[in-house]
Formats: C-alpha cells, structure tokens, sequence
C-alpha cells in the first residue's frame, strides 16, 4: 500500500471560531549564512467540530481536500487540553 504524502502538523490553538480553529505551529530553522537557530511561527486554518477544542489546546492537524478557501487543513487529534 502507497505511504500518505499528508502534511501533519502539530501547535497550539490560538483562536476559536464556530467551525474554524486557527492552529499556530512553531518551527526551528538555520540561518544559511550566520547559522543561527531561529523560531518561525506560521498559523493555519483548520476544520473542527464545534465545542471539541479550546485556546490553549495542543493539536494535530492533517491536510486535507480543500474546504474552503482558506481551509485546507482539519482536526486530526486532541493531544493536550490546555489548563484554565
């Protein structure tokens, strides 16, 4: 069987709309000329079911067909509820 060529990211919820979340992943480069480490922060917009996720939530999120214009990304799994 053929391995999925699905992008999986993994961050943090930053907003919560009705069916929309908005996941910020962090990710850690090199500077290819002072080979310094930096942090990149990229946000994408993913599909959830409403009332499954808060702010806060560390997530799983999977590419997927497009849903909306934006949307290309859905909810694949709760890994860490946040602490209130």
């Amino acid at each position: 069987m053929e391995e999925s060529k699905k992008r999986i990211f993994r961050g943090k919820v930053a907003k919560v709309y009705q069916n929309t979340i908005i996941v910020e992943v962090l990710t850690s480069k090199k500077h290819p000329l002072y080979r310094k480490t930096y942090i990149q922060t990229k946000k994408y917009p993913a599909h959830a079911e409403p009332g499954t996720v808060g702010v806060g939530d560390t997530v799983s999120i999977v590419e997927t067909r497009p849903i909306s214009k934006t949307k290309k990304f859905r909810l694949n799994e709760v890994i860490e509820k946040a602490v209130i």
